[in-house]
């Protein structure tokens, strides 16, 4: 987000939040170079730096038998990185792509959406799309079967139209996102195993966040709740494709070593692993834009989130977003601050920078202290 990365004294702070996405350890590691005040430019990765580092002493004292294998290790890191970073840059240039490819985004799933938007919706008018989608028809017909929301327990509905039916309008403006994004999850994010639920707690509590404070202002809360849940949709973006295209640039790479007979080059590459530090890069330099660009090809005209996923990829002041923004960008800010207290990786005077960035007055943080944003309430009849 523009209005937090120009921030000289938020643009760590949210950039922590992210880093906590990733790894617990990975965001008190970094939390702890930043109390040692050695953390320098943002744009540059922390393994980079180390790589370097280790390049310079080798040539500086001259230690090659010593050091050869770290200092072979840190070329082959560098060189490596380089060609991921390359080859990620060329890839999220080309939109289209990572939004039929990588997602594979269905054009029933935002049509759907945008009969949600109007007063004339029906669930006629959604059953065939949400036919086309096998997914939804899983999701839909699970939920209708739990416990909890059957009408009767010995009866177990099989077909989605009738799941939408029990479903209803006023719930499938919650669940309708909600699965979206949750099926636009990456299924694979190794080597940060939680990472995937991180990013889906996360997401769903923005999203709640945002409806709660839609409804206080007198706002739609389907649009804000929308807004808010596909707001982190360039998160699950960039990680699928940073860690798609470093899987198989390195199996590329450790194939041809092994083909050539390196071996060398081979043990090296197999003690490598994606590094934290160029996944956390690409998320802070891409994510937002990322989510906007995404939105923007699901040409929505009835549901109006669009400008908000602009203004908070591109607003470098909150006064200027549409009040929807507003609403995310404090929904955005309260479950990063939230997030951050829980883990105990940020202080009292750097919680006022960021809630004041983020404009929550203290009537919006007791409201959402005392909301539950973290599940979804459904109402069946």
């Amino acid at each position: 987000m523009q209005i937090f990365e120009e921030n000289t004294l938020v643009s760590p702070i949210y950039n922590r939040a992210l880093s906590l996405a990733i790894s617990k350890d990975f965001a008190h590691q970094k939390n702890g170079k930043v109390q040692n005040s050695v953390q320098q430019n943002s744009e540059q990765s922390n393994r980079r730096r180390e790589l370097l580092a280790i390049e310079e002493e080798a040539n500086k004292n001259k230690i090659i038998q010593a050091h050869g294998h770290e200092h072979f290790k840190a070329q082959v890191m560098n060189t490596f990185f380089n060609k991921v970073s390359g080859q990620i840059n060329k890839d999220f240039e080309n939109k289209e792509n990572l939004y039929n490819n990588v997602l594979k985004i269905e054009d029933a799933a935002p049509s759907i959406m945008e009969i949600l938007a109007i007063k004339a919706a029906s669930i006629n008018r959604i059953t065939p799309l949400a036919k086309a989608l096998p997914w939804l028809c899983s999701e839909l017909i699970n939920l209708v079967n739990k416990p909890q929301y059957r009408k009767r327990s010995e009866v177990q509905v099989t077909e989605p139209s009738l799941a939408l039916s029990y479903v209803g309008l006023d719930n499938l403006k919650l669940v309708m996102p909600t699965f979206m994004l949750k099926h636009w999850l990456p299924t694979s994010i190794a080597p940060f195993p939680l990472m995937k639920r991180k990013m889906w707690n996360d997401s769903l509590s923005v999203a709640l966040a945002s409806q709660k404070l839609a409804k206080e202002q007198g706002l739609d809360e389907f649009t804000a709740f929308a807004a808010g849940m596909l707001s982190n949709l360039g998160l699950l973006a960039v990680t699928r494709g940073f860690l798609d295209t470093y899987t198989e640039l390195y199996t590329k790479e450790l194939r041809s070593a092994y083909e050539g007979k390196d071996k060398k080059l081979h043990d090296v590459l197999v003690e490598l692993s994606a590094p934290p530090e160029l996944l956390l890069e690409q998320l802070v330099q891409r994510s937002s834009k990322v989510a906007a660009d995404m939105v923007e090809l699901m040409r929505f005209d009835r549901l109006q989130i669009t400008e908000t996923l602009f203004d908070l990829a591109y607003a470098t002041d909150i006064k200027h977003m549409c009040q929807i923004a507003k609403i995310v960008t404090k929904a955005k800010t309260y479950i990063a601050f939230r997030s951050l207290a829980k883990e105990d990786l940020i202080t009292s005077d750097e919680a006022k920078a960021l809630l004041t960035a983020g404009q929550l007055s203290t009537k919006d943080i007791a409201l959402l202290k005392k909301s539950d944003i973290d599940h979804i309430k459904l109402i069946f009849n």
